[in-house]
């Protein structure tokens, strides 16, 4: 028997009913030789954190756009806090830990540089629609490995299209990344406000800090407990009714004090305007792109000029409309 085989047995044996053991994966994309080592879902988590499109969230805009100061949440911190939080309470409803992981580390692959800004900018855009979800699973089935895809299973895969939006995820594992990417965007853009001083602790809605607590780190385990204590054994990922509506109102409170802010979001429009430049360019003079962008026989022109630009990060979005639209000084050899 090789670790592989072992590891899938204890799965069987000691996660919940409701779990997906590796064993019971119902497959990929294409078929993929098993390793001695690693399950399937171990193999998905791996593949994900070494692709070139998680290294590049580490660039990407969260809610502050390029702040100055090292403590800011990025994408990519996000991810790793989505992570944290989802295994924390997979573990304890002996769900797939790997499974849950890899659907975490994956789920904002395809989100575009400016945050949410950028992706409102390109759905406007694109006759045929822009959804980070749907762009995340479209980089992990396409556009990494030169257009090879990762070749995930079917319940990674899953779990990343429906971590956002009216579809549910098929398994309780995708169900745990997406109540986790929602505990943590709203908690860590609350504290990320704090810090940069738009917000102060006083403006916090009463009713959140008497039902979630009153710091950062009381916030996160009062959700996370709830969650466990709702969810044990049952065939399910919830919170209970009184932490849900706080955790509704704390957002609906950080979208009217936070992302709508005209202090936070004075730079969005330039964002926007950039980025609207560059889609306008590149679908008009598709020969611009990069070569690998340019093949257009499974996708349209537009869809193809989203893939590039969704991949960017911030920066570089901007050194591209930099060395396309402004010019520069001359120098002489």
């Amino acid at each position: 028997m090789t670790i592989r085989e072992r590891l899938e047995q204890e799965e069987l044996h000691t996660l919940s009913p409701y779990a997906v053991p590796a064993a019971r994966s119902t497959g990929r994309l294409r078929p993929k030789e098993p390793c001695d080592v690693r399950t399937d879902f171990e193999r998905d988590r791996g593949g994900i954190i070494h692709c070139s499109s998680f290294r590049r969230l580490k660039h990407k805009t969260q809610v502050f756009l390029s702040p100055e100061g090292d403590h800011y949440r990025t994408r990519l911190t996000h991810t790793l806090e989505v992570g944290q939080i989802a295994r924390v309470i997979a573990r304890a409803l002996r769900l797939n830990e790997d499974l849950t992981e890899a659907i975490a580390m994956g789920h904002d692959l395809g989100h575009p540089p400016f945050g949410h800004a950028g992706e409102e900018t390109l759905h406007q855009l694109c006759s045929e629609g822009f959804r980070h979800n749907e762009q995340s699973l479209r980089v992990v089935d396409v556009l990494e490995k030169g257009g090879q895809g990762l070749n995930l299973t079917n319940e990674v895969r899953d779990g990343i299209l429906c971590h956002t939006g009216d579809r549910m995820p098929a398994t309780l594992e995708g169900m745990v990344v997406r109540v986790a990417d929602r505990i943590a965007y709203v908690n860590h853009d609350l504290d990320d406000a704090l810090h940069a001083g738009v917000l102060t602790e006083e403006q916090i809605p009463e009713n959140v800090k008497r039902t979630l607590g009153t710091t950062y780190k009381q916030r996160i385990n009062t959700l996370v407990i709830d969650i466990i204590d709702n969810s044990f054994d049952c065939p399910r990922v919830s919170l209970s009714d009184e932490r849900s509506r706080a955790l509704d109102e704390l957002r609906d409170f950080l979208f009217l004090s936070v992302y709508r802010n005209p202090v936070v979001k004075g730079e969005e429009t330039k964002a926007t305007e950039m980025l609207t430049t560059l889609y306008r360019c590149f679908v008009k003079n598709p020969e611009r792109l990069p070569e690998h962008f340019r093949d257009f026989s499974t996708a349209s022109v537009e869809r193809r000029v989203c893939d590039y630009l969704a991949g960017m990060s911030d920066v570089y979005a901007v050194n591209t409309f930099r060395s396309l639209f402004i010019p520069m000084g001359w120098n002489k050899v």
